[in-house]
């Protein structure tokens, strides 16, 4: 009975060996007698003990490595110390397993190597302002090498560059004297807008005045043309009504003369003509007997 339980724990014992369990987003590498054998997939796995081991476990989801900061030289010899990210996924566990021993340190220093040979074409300024650029340049140079891998290049991010601190400072001092500079345009630009603004403020109130003034002098204008036309107007009128009664110019003269002769009669009135009514009174005569015979 002793040897039935061994047996039993025995089976038991090898069984539980023979069983594996992997979780979701990892894959196994098998082994058989040292020569890959097969992959295990997520869920439930059987495999032979002692003949089968699982050599290594890969995690499928997309990993991050850091690149530990690197001094580098530009081309106009400043040292940059630069600080970069990657960002990776397994695509390939077989090719990740046999096609390098470590892809994690291949990819650091494939980043390194190129970060250095970029670096080394760019001056200061093209190196601080070309982070995307840096950062595509190692993306190509690290696909070409980890297809063979089984790795793939999801993103490179150049988190920092720091320039020296005597070049820092000078750059800072650049900075603020650039933004000093522009602040100095700005208010010049500001005090050049006021001036004008006013500027045409006063012309516009100059032309408004010189409009109201010179309507006001166009109205009045009508206004005494309007009058003179109507007192026109009216005189006509009276002298229309004056000859419809039968009433002409020469009944008129006669009827002024009249009264001056009637007013004369005074003793102490004296009445001055000019000349040119001492001519009309030659006509008066005339005038009279035409009044006489219109009266018989």
């Amino acid at each position: 009975m002793t040897t039935s339980l061994i047996i039993l724990a025995a089976v038991i014992v090898l069984m539980a060996l023979s069983i594996r369990i992997i979780p979701q987003q990892r894959v196994g590498v098998v082994e058989r007698l040292g020569k890959f054998q097969r992959l295990m997939h997520p869920g439930l796995n059987l495999f032979i003990p002692i003949v089968d081991r699982v050599r290594v476990y890969h995690d499928l989801r997309i990993q991050q490595t850091n690149v530990p900061p690197q001094s580098v030289i530009t081309r106009d010899n400043v040292q940059v110390l630069i600080d970069t990210i990657v960002f990776y996924q397994v695509v390939g566990p077989e090719q990740a397993t046999y096609g390098i021993f470590d892809y994690v340190l291949g990819v650091r220093n494939i980043t390194t190597a190129t970060m250095r040979q970029i670096i080394g074409n760019l001056e200061l300024d093209e190196t601080l302002s070309g982070r995307e650029r840096i950062s595509a340049e190692i993306r190509t140079a690290l696909d070409e090498a980890t297809e063979k891998w089984g790795v793939r290049i999801e993103r490179v991010e150049v988190i920092d560059i720091k320039p020296p601190l005597d070049i820092q400072e000078a750059m800072d001092k650049q900075m603020k004297a650039e933004r000093n500079r522009r602040a100095t345009i700005l208010e010049a630009e500001a005090a050049k807008q006021d001036m004008i603004l006013r500027a045409e403020g006063d012309r516009a109130s100059k032309i408004l005045r010189a409009e109201g003034d010179r309507a006001a002098v166009e109205l009045d204008a009508l206004g005494q043309a309007k009058a003179i036309t109507d007192i026109a107007e009216a005189e006509k009128a009276r002298i229309r009504l004056l000859i419809e009664a039968g009433l002409d110019e020469r009944v008129l003269t006669y009827r002024s003369f009249e009264a001056l002769e009637k007013l004369a009669m005074g003793p102490a009135n004296k009445i001055f003509m000019p000349s040119a009514a001492v001519e009309t009174l030659g006509n008066i005569g005339a005038i009279g007997d035409m009044l006489n015979s219109s009266k018989s």
